[in-house]
């Protein structure tokens, strides 16, 4: 298929129009095909990044462009080939995507050939990768009953030349990037390489991360299930933890740079006792000394910290890093039962100490049926938006409706719990912890 020069969706619009929206999205070209569908969005529909503003305030975010159906197409879905790809770390709800992407490519838009490359960005390159699915109605018929990826997963970078001249000789007009920001930039370099190559290649981000830290989007697919199988354990650890005199449980949780899920489960099981997040800083001190109290009043407690907390305690100035780059986590976990454990040895008062790090099993289950509706509108979206030519973009998800988001606006953007706001005010209110430690 023929390049056209990339545009902006509005670069026809006045400079008053384009002055009210920041977020442009480009596209390949313009859309030519008549839509199979019937109820269609328009590019001028928007979705402003905030919605609460002071009537004295001018607003300074920008409005996104709204997710949906175009009436035009830019592929034609008879000549269309196209690819997904599933990368870093597991999530429920990913087999849920491959699922609803492949139909809507496939029942709604009557698209022939889904491609189903394995083993993360490494099946994008044939010389290391593995040969990729071709995906039919009966591969993907029961495969969001399972947790994880039946395409496979993995971290790190690919040979972006190689993956390009592969993408290009298998004739992919469409690749869908299922992963976090490293994943979602990635794929915009591969759009950039391709287009060097003038082969039309969209590359549409659907964002992964059980942390539910992505910028734009309210909540990701996966989040709830984690947060319901994270509360389940805490239930747990509270039964062992008041089944004993001075029983002390603690419990780690995935979260970097969020506290997403630890407050998450913390709200919906009600039986933590103190929740330490990477957004609010303690000191060891004052943190040891609010537990002894605790446990001299109700003789057991519950504790749960994520995994990014207190990492300046662990030596980690010079810390190795992943295949992708992150930095890899210090224990704080097992250092955290350490400094417990010494304390009250110090103050001769004996506890039962129990820990859990129930990570890899809260993110490797099925998702459950709140989740599978999110994972199934993501998917959707993500395909009307390739199949009317735009790219470079990961679909967003605020206010309750479904945006294009350029790729380079999630670069340097994290989501994060703000420790004057509601949510943690509610955290607070659950266990009963001091707002200072």
């Amino acid at each position: 298929m023929k390049f056209d020069q990339p545009q902006a969706a509005d670069e026809t619009k006045s400079e008053a129009e384009r002055h009210t929206r920041h977020h442009r999205i480009t596209t390949l070209g313009e859309p030519r095909f008549p839509s199979p569908l019937n109820r269609f969005v328009n590019d001028d529909w928007s979705v402003p990044e905030q919605i609460v503003r002071g009537l004295s305030v001018t607003p300074q975010a920008g409005e996104f462009e709204l997710a949906g159906p175009r009436a035009k197409l830019f592929f034609d879905p008879k000549r269309t080939r196209a690819g997904i790809v599933t990368c870093g770390g597991l999530c429920p709800g990913l087999n849920n995507v491959i699922r609803s992407l492949f139909n809507e490519l496939h029942h709604a838009y009557g698209v022939q050939e889904v491609l189903g490359f394995r083993g993360g960005y490494q099946g994008l390159d044939p010389a290391g990768g593995q040969t990729p699915i071709r995906l039919t109605p009966e591969f993907v018929d029961n495969i969001h009953r399972h947790g994880g990826t039946v395409l496979g997963t993995s971290r790190g970078q690919v040979d972006n030349q190689a993956a390009v001249e592969n993408l290009t000789r298998l004739g992919v007009d469409i690749l869908f990037t299922v992963g976090g920001d490293g994943t979602q930039r990635g794929g915009n370099e591969l759009f950039q390489l391709a287009r060097q190559r003038r082969h039309a290649l969209a590359v549409v981000g659907i964002p992964k991360t059980v942390d539910n830290d992505v910028a734009f989007v309210s909540r990701t697919f996966g989040f709830l299930t984690a947060v319901e199988e994270a509360a389940a354990v805490l239930d747990r650890a509270h039964v062992e933890a008041r089944s004993v005199q001075n029983g002390i449980a603690l419990v780690k949780l995935m979260g970097r740079h969020a506290g997403f899920i630890a407050v998450g489960a913390t709200v919906a099981s009600q039986e933590v006792n103190f929740c330490l997040i990477p957004e609010v800083r303690f000191s060891l001190d004052g943190f040891l000394t609010a537990l002894k109290q605790r446990i001299a009043k109700r003789s057991h407690a519950v504790i749960v910290v994520a995994e990014g907390v207190g990492q300046e305690w662990l030596n980690n100035g010079d810390a190795a890093r992943d295949a992708s780059g992150n930095i890899k986590l210090g224990d704080i976990g097992s250092f955290l039962r350490g400094q417990i454990e010494t304390y009250f040895k110090a103050e001769k008062t004996p506890i039962v100490m129990r820990y859990f790090d129930p990570s890899y099993h809260v993110r490797s289950g099925p998702a459950n049926s709140e989740d599978a509706i999110l994972c199934d509108l993501f998917a959707r979206n993500a395909v009307h938006a390739a199949m009317a030519g735009k790219t470079g973009l990961v679909i967003g998800f605020l206010h309750d409706e479904f945006i294009h988001v350029p790729v380079e606006l999630l670069a340097g953007r994290k989501k994060s719990i703000d420790p004057a706001g509601p949510v943690w005010r509610s955290t607070l209110a659950a266990t009963g912890q001091p707002e200072q430690l």
